[in-house]
């Protein structure tokens, strides 16, 4: 036999580590001999109401179309490894599905007579998923993807039916469900709309439907587009269940700011410092919740005038500060976002205070006009004037303070060039595709949940500022939540103003875990 017969497909080499038998002996002896599953019975999720209203919500809006919306695939980290499995945010909302294990996974609105649908919408949705194979089939032991022997059980068709509320069926008949009597609407057939770019199997095939169909695809795009932008609109104000995940997120999050503190004299002097830091935050993470919420900001010395640094791989010095900005995801995939800025030694020198304080004085400016009715961009207004009085008073400032406040003037920004503000829930930075006026020039509504912080980053190389600022980066953030009235700081049970940061590291470092 040739060696072109003998040559073993690419796609089938990456088991040859696993050495299993093939034999028919062994086939029949693996399924066999296993208990029963467990008859599952599940009451209905308290998430599953909420979720329901939100998929009435969209239903709403978009009467009399097909609507597509996909978890997403796994995704490979190396080779045959892949990233623990977190489904698209927007999936993750409609349906209410947080940690459960639903790669590829598409929820589909079905569209019905007007008022005929789910709880009087007019669609019907389901959940279309790949279902647990049984312990009698291959799968069970030779798929290392999805078989139960590898990745352990996971909630069958009508457990997540019991669990949602939501109709549920084999992904198998997913094509068919996409693509039956699509096409041109002025020829009587039904409009697809699509959230793109979340599984590219789901993207083929609506793209070949429409081809097939003699949709227009630059048309079909921009109405894609506005399905997406309605999705991330949809999530900016938060209803009930959403505040007590939130509420939990935050919560866990100030569980782990209190194990990087309590770690500081094991990190400081230490050639990766930063390292133990980010550590002892992922520790508490997994413990309370899912995982990070975003990669997390270990910062110390001059890294933290670096907005993102995520490398965490520096040294920590005794008297430099240390940035955290970190988050905890709960089950329910909502993160908080929270920022600290730490004299390792336990207290603030002189300058390091000075611009502290500074950088609080800007939040409570911003935490002052938070209410319902203002626009969304005047919270960032508020802060930043505020920092902009410091610098000029400082004498830092190349012109004068109404100059620099002026839209063609903003000097002040050099040393704070992000915003104060962004949206919060199932995404860091939730919200992101919303229009501007819904977003930037929005007006607050009670529910809306966001994060104030300001900062200001000096760096070591920055020849505009005095000797004795460079290298010293802060920022302070919170999660606010928009009230009736005002406004609510979720994360207010870390400490904010430099004296009690000071008491706070003090009494850490003398109470045990």
């Amino acid at each position: 036999m040739s060696d072109a017969h003998n040559e073993q497909e690419l796609k089938d080499r990456v088991n040859n580590r696993s050495q299993r038998p093939n034999s028919r002996a062994f086939k029949e002896f693996m399924a066999s001999s296993w208990a029963p599953a467990p008859a599952l019975r599940h009451e209905r999720e308290q998430v599953a109401d909420f979720a329901a209203r939100r998929r009435r919500a969209l239903s709403e809006d978009f009467p009399g179309e097909r609507l597509v919306v996909p978890a997403g695939p796994l995704k490979v980290r190396s080779n045959d490894t892949d990233y623990r499995f977190r489904p698209h945010s927007a999936f993750a909302h409609l349906t209410g599905l947080g940690v459960d294990h639903e790669p590829d996974a598409v929820l589909v609105f079905e569209p019905v007579d007007e008022g005929a649908g789910d709880d009087g919408g007019h669609h019907e949705a389901t959940l279309y998923f790949k279902p647990m194979a049984g312990r009698d089939s291959e799968e069970f032991y030779a798929d290392a993807r999805h078989g139960e022997f590898w990745i352990g059980p996971r909630p069958g068709l009508e457990e997540f039916e019991q669990k949602l509320g939501l109709a549920t069926r084999n992904l198998d008949e997913l094509e068919v469900a996409v693509t039956k009597n699509a096409g041109a609407v002025e020829i009587g057939g039904t409009r697809i709309r699509l959230l793109r770019e979340v599984d590219l199997n789901v993207d083929a095939l609506v793209d070949t439907s429409r081809i097939n169909t003699g949709v227009d695809l630059e048309a079909s795009d921009a109405l894609d587009a506005q399905l997406t932008e309605f999705l991330s609109a949809l999530r900016l104000v938060k209803d009930s269940w959403e505040i007590t995940q939130m509420r939990h997120s935050v919560a866990a999050t100030i569980s782990g700011f209190e194990d990087v503190v309590r770690a500081l004299p094991r990190a400081v002097g230490h050639e990766r410092g930063e390292r133990i830091v980010e550590g002892a935050f992922f520790a508490q993470a997994r413990l309370q919740g899912n995982d990070l919420g975003y990669d997390t900001i270990a910062a110390s010395g001059n890294n933290a005038t670096i907005l993102h640094w995520i490398r965490n791989h520096g040294r920590i010095d005794d008297g430099e500060l240390l940035l955290l900005d970190a988050g905890v995801e709960a089950d329910s995939l909502y993160t908080a976002d929270i920022t600290r800025t730490i004299p390792v030694s336990g207290t603030y020198s002189e300058v390091q205070r000075r611009v502290y304080e500074a950088v609080l004085a800007a939040a409570d400016a911003a935490f002052a006009v938070v209410k319902p009715g203002i626009r969304f961009r005047e919270i960032h207004q508020a802060a930043v004037t505020v920092l902009a009085e410091h610098l000029d008073d400082w004498g830092l400032l190349p012109v004068s303070l109404d100059e620099a406040l002026a839209p063609e003037g903003q000097h002040h920004r050099r040393w704070m060039p992000h915003g104060t503000s962004h949206h919060l829930g199932l995404d860091v930075h939730d919200c992101a595709q919303a229009k501007r006026e819904l977003y930037l020039d929005g007006v607050l509504e009670p529910g809306m949940i966001f994060t104030i912080e300001p900062g200001l980053y000096f760096k070591q190389e920055d020849l505009a500022v005095p000797e004795e600022y460079r290298g010293i980066g802060v920022r302070i953030e919170d999660d606010v939540l928009v009230t009736e009235d005002g406004c609510e700081n979720l994360s207010a049970a870390l400490p904010r103003r430099a004296e009690d940061v000071e008491a706070w590291i003090t009494s850490l470092w003398h109470r045990p875990a």
